[in-house]
């Protein structure tokens, strides 16, 4: 858990949006990973199992609707990070870029928000991707492009395209 957490619990935030349901999508995910660990078949590839059980249990979360939608939690980036602070100058324009960007790919529909958050955060690549989410190739690559092209939209300020399109 010390060891992979960090690593889920980031992508989990990234993908379900929500600080405290990524912390209970990991949870869970750990809970499952121990459960089922003996149907692991090779040691080495341990953090693609895990990640591959947080990704499922983050799409079963997007399915179930949960009160906590009613309530928009309050940003959140300052758990992610663990370097030190730069200057306060530094560190609101870093907080304000980040926090532009966070919002943007959470303004992304779920299959958009998921291959951008594996492909630029876990730095994964279009084939392994493919592998982990069980897609072709060519999917991966529409998507990313498509989701590139989203976030440009939606970080170029253009509120009227984001409302009138459905992410």
């Amino acid at each position: 858990m010390q060891h992979y957490g960090d690593d889920l619990l980031r992508t989990a935030y990234m993908l379900l949006g929500d600080r405290h349901e990524a912390e209970e999508a990991v949870q869970d995910s750990f809970i499952l990973a121990f459960e089922r660990i003996g149907q692991l078949r090779d040691d080495t590839k341990l953090n693609s199992w895990l990640l591959r059980i947080a990704i499922n249990r983050c799409r079963m979360r997007q399915r179930i609707w949960s009160f906590r939608k009613l309530f928009p939690s309050p940003h959140v980036e300052k758990w992610l990070e663990k370097e030190e602070e730069p200057g306060p100058e530094v560190q609101l324009l870093q907080q304000w870029r980040k926090g532009r960007l966070t919002q943007a790919i959470h303004n992304l529909s779920y299959k958009y928000r998921e291959v951008i958050t594996l492909h630029y955060f876990q730095e994964m690549g279009i084939a392994e991707i493919a592998d982990h989410l069980e897609l072709n190739i060519n999917t991966v690559k529409a998507r990313l492009a498509r989701g590139r092209h989203y976030l440009r939209q939606i970080l170029e300020g253009d509120p009227d395209w984001i409302k009138n399109n459905q992410l």
